[in-house]
This record gives C-alpha cells, sequence and structure tokens, in this order.
C-alpha cells in the first residue's frame, strides 16, 4: 500500500514538471527553440574581437605538440544571421577561450550568447563546454540563460564555416534550447 501511495505521488509530481508557477500565480509551459546564426571570430586586424590573453606553454615531455596548450583568448564576437559579416547582427558572443588538451587543440569555451535584436533581445543563453575546433562538429551544453531563456538547457552544435590563414573564423551555430515562457 505505501509503495502504490509513493508511487502515485511521484507521477502525479512528475506529470506537474512542465509547467512551473511564478510568484504571480501565472504558469509558464516550457518551449523548445532552435536558434541558426554564425558566429565571427577575428584575431587579426584593427576590428579584431578576439584578443589573446596567455600564450601558450611549452608542453611537457614532449607531448601536446602544436596544441597551443595554455593559449587564452577573450572574446567579444559578432554574432549574425548569415555568414557574411556585414548580414542582420542578433547578438554578440562574449567570453573566452582557453586551450586545455595536451594531445590536440581543444578548448574551455564559456560564452554568454548575448541577442541584440528581434523576439530573444536582451536576452542571454549560457554555453560552457569543450570546443575542438578542427573537428568537423562540435556540441556544447547550454548551461543556463536570463531573459526570455530563464531556466534554459540545451546543447549548442558548433561547425567551422571559414577559416583563414591568420586565424579568423566564421561558425555556424544551431542551438537547441527548452525554456519556459509566460502562458
Amino acid at each position: 500500500m505505501c509503495m502504490r501511495m509513493t508511487l502515485l505521488l511521484l507521477l502525479t509530481v512528475t506529470s506537474l514538471l512542465p509547467t512551473i508557477f511564478s510568484a504571480d500565480g501565472s504558469s509558464k509551459a516550457e518551449n523548445v527553440t532552435h536558434l541558426h546564426f554564425f558566429f565571427h571570430d577575428v584575431l587579426s586586424g584593427r576590428n579584431a574581437t578576439a584578443v589573446r590573453i596567455t600564450n601558450p606553454v611549452t608542453s611537457p615531455s614532449g607531448t601536446g605538440t602544436g596544441t597551443l596548450f595554455g593559449l587564452v583568448t577573450m572574446m567579444d564576437d559578432l554574432l549574425t544571421e548569415g555568414p557574411d559579416p556585414s548580414s542582420q547582427a542578433v547578438g554578440r558572443a562574449q567570453g573566452f577561450y582557453a586551450s586545455a588538451d595536451l594531445t590536440e587543440l581543444a578548448f574551455l569555451q564559456p560564452m554568454n550568447l548575448v541577442f541584440t535584436a528581434g523576439k530573444y533581445n536582451g536576452s542571454v543563453l549560457t554555453v560552457q563546454g569543450r570546443n575542438a575546433p578542427f573537428h568537423e562538429m562540435r556540441e556544447m551544453p547550454v548551461v543556463g540563460g536570463s531573459g526570455l531563456f530563464r531556466f534554459a538547457r540545451g546543447y549548442a552544435q558548433a561547425h567551422t564555416h571559414t577559416l583563414s590563414a591568420n586565424g579568423d573564423a566564421i561558425v555556424e551555430y544551431n542551438v537547441y534550447v527548452m525554456h519556459f515562457s509566460q502562458k
């Protein structure tokens, strides 16, 4: 009897999880949103949007040759609707990337995706994960958000669109995020 009661209570509570009630008594429904944009990481020239903070270190025991281990770069990169830097701006990617792998080029990359136009203007998604830029597709978790992205969780997929000889990159992002909105 006690086991049935516990199971019934658990099922009841679980069925309420997709809806959250705010302090004013209104409910919020959970949504899944797909965002598609291009990230412009500019390391060169007068209009650089990413700046090296630390230089790489020599890897211990000769491992990690070419990994740039220890390199840290701060960024405030433009986000646009299309791959052309002059296409409609939708926001900025603000954060840093730090080379944290001795065996291949792979970054620890915490960043805020700050939306400055359209429906999500003023809202932010926070992404933090491993970004190995020479992999065809990278996936990083969405760990939170603010504004229209409160209680956000999900994932971001990154694919390098173009990479110049000087390190400037245009990266295509597809972000899938679950979040709550006012009902």
